[in-house]
């Protein structure tokens, strides 16, 4: 058979469902069939390419032209002008400037490692994973390395936990190999709750085979024979393409008994989530996995030595075990040419909000806030000037303008209190209200508070209240010190992160739009707020 003069490939992830992505690749197929190009053009259905709110996106390539909102409707007329006469539907076509409008060989300021193959393959097909040397690191360790080798290269690949806590993956691996007691498990956390974080999905989306190739890695090197992806209920695609991975990883004997004829067996299997944004801490999820109420336990022990079902247990996020077969493959030494020195490799991150180009991107660790925003992000949409930025997720920092400059590590964000979290990165114009993002934010804790602790159960319902009195200027007396009080109450005495996370996004706050916190407690609300409060009321 001749080779596809023309590849089409379709954006498939939840969002692009929902704007009807299934019925797209329908009618594409049959405009294709009926002008007699269906033997020339190939249609690929593939994970995201990486911009959102702009509803299916397709791309067509060598051309590395990419059309935005495409509907059943437009279909035949892309297929008429480009993939017969080549001529480009310009009116459809995204932006050359939008972070995913190029060649997939090239994306800007962006080094994709983790989404190296995210809108390149079709993530239904384990062969295309292989051809892009998927699977690669496997036989390598199995092969030439010993376990304590496959952990020590971790170890010195400087890896750190990509969850929020950037804790040394080869330590707790470490750990664990070492801690008395079997079996021992492998657990992915793939519980992503936090507001305006999508990035764990988006990866099992486009690459589940990257997934499963770093827990079975995980496995040979800590010495575990069976590992669990507990994934976000809500999660459907993610689960249903993460299954079809573990069908195939073993029918290729990747994954089961005597993996690739070695006398080291591992299997996975899938676990969904009931929603609750505590089981994202691991040893919620832990108890969850037992079968019990989703409450965090008290540390120590900790998972390493003490996990799921009393044994030693390695938890790590989705991001992190899909470094893990690049490192193993490339090695150490190539691992830590990105980054900084002390947060070596690259990071993920969700831009979204008041941004020209929201979506998905992957940059060195160190890259700038103002790359984000400004270069992969197009900057502030509507021409509008920025009033900040949260970077972190809900439980993150507030950044000013000022602070565009800091670098995104873990290192450099400790330095200004700040944490690079969950890795979303809310983009805030000047029309935003500052005192009514973190209203949201604190609704949102309160709401998803498992209460087992009185200190978060009863601390999270005491900011609301003071929040809700800011936002209308009905304070009667210092809120915003009684705010900060409670918080730190909150953050000294909590039992988990949730509680103890608060004075982080209410003391940045505060410290770079004090003056817009001040006149709301001074009696003088914006109607933002005043209309807000209405609507949660």
């Amino acid at each position: 058979m001749k080779p596809a003069r023309a590849h089409v490939l379709v954006g498939v992830d939840d969002e692009a469902r929902l704007a009807g992505a299934d019925q797209v690749l329908e009618q594409l197929r049959r405009a294709l069939d009926e002008l007699g190009l269906s033997q020339e053009v190939q249609v690929v259905e593939t994970g995201t390419l990486g911009i959102s709110g702009q509803g299916v996106v397709v791309a067509v390539y060598p051309d590395g032209v990419f059309y935005g909102r495409v509907t059943p409707e437009v279909v035949r007329r892309i297929a008429e002008e480009h993939l017969l006469k080549g001529r480009p539907v310009t009116a459809l076509r995204l932006p050359t400037a939008a972070p995913v409008a190029r060649p997939a060989e090239v994306f800007g300021r962006q080094v994709r490692v983790v989404l190296a193959n995210c809108g390149v393959i079709d993530p239904e097909n384990i062969e295309e994973y292989l051809a892009r040397g998927g699977y690669e690191a496997l036989e390598k360790a199995l092969t030439t390395m010993t376990p304590p080798q496959v952990v020590e290269e971790i170890g010195r690949a400087k890896l750190r936990g990509r969850g929020g806590a950037g804790f040394p993956t080869g330590l707790k691996w470490a750990a664990v190999r070492n801690a008395p007691g079997s079996p021992k498990y492998v657990v992915c956390n793939a519980d992503e709750g936090e507001p305006g974080t999508f990035k764990d999905r988006l990866i099992l989306e486009g690459d589940p085979h990257k997934l499963v190739e770093g827990m079975v890695l995980a496995g040979y090197a800590v010495g575990a024979r069976w590992g669990v992806v507990y994934i976000r209920g809500e999660y459907s695609l993610c689960i249903a393409r993460v299954e079809k991975a573990l069908e195939q990883a073993r029918r290729y004997s990747l994954l089961g008994t005597n993996i690739l004829g070695t006398e080291f067996s591992f299997d996975v299997e899938v676990r969904p989530g009931a929603g609750a944004y505590v089981c994202g801490e691991e040893t919620a999820l832990l108890e969850s996995l037992e079968g019990k109420r989703g409450w965090p336990r008290i540390r120590p022990p900790y998972p390493v030595t003490r996990g799921l079902w009393g044994k030693p247990t390695v938890v790590n996020n989705v991001e992190t075990l899909a470094n893990v077969p690049d490192i193993i493959r490339r090695g150490a030494d190539w691992y830590r040419t990105l980054g900084t020195p002390t947060s070596p490799g690259t990071k993920v991150y969700t831009i979204l909000g008041h941004v020209v180009f929201p979506g998905l991107v992957e940059v060195p660790m160190g890259t700038t806030l103002r790359t984000l925003v400004y270069e992969l992000g197009g900057g502030v949409r509507d021409g509008r000037s920025l009033k900040g930025v949260l970077v972190g997720g809900a439980a993150g920092a507030f950044l000013t303008p000022e602070e565009l400059d800091t670098r995104l590590d873990f290192d450099s964000l400790a330095e200004r209190a700040a944490v690079l979290g969950s890795g979303a990165v809310l983009v805030l114009d000047d029309t935003a209200c500052i005192v009514d993002v973190l209203y949201s934010v604190l609704r949102f804790f309160r709401h998803e508070s498992c209460g087992q602790c009185v200190p978060c159960r009863a601390g999270t319902e005491a900011l609301v209240r003071l929040a809700s009195q800011l936002m209308v200027g009905s304070s009667t007396g210092p809120i915003l010190d009684r705010m900060v009080e409670v918080a730190e109450v909150m953050r000294a005495t909590s039992l988990c992160p949730l509680g103890q996370s608060l004075l982080l996004p209410l003391k940045s706050a505060l410290a770079g739009f004090g003056k817009e916190f001040e006149a709301h407690e001074q009696g003088q609300p914006c109607p933002h707020c005043l209309r807000s409060v209405r609507a949660y009321a």
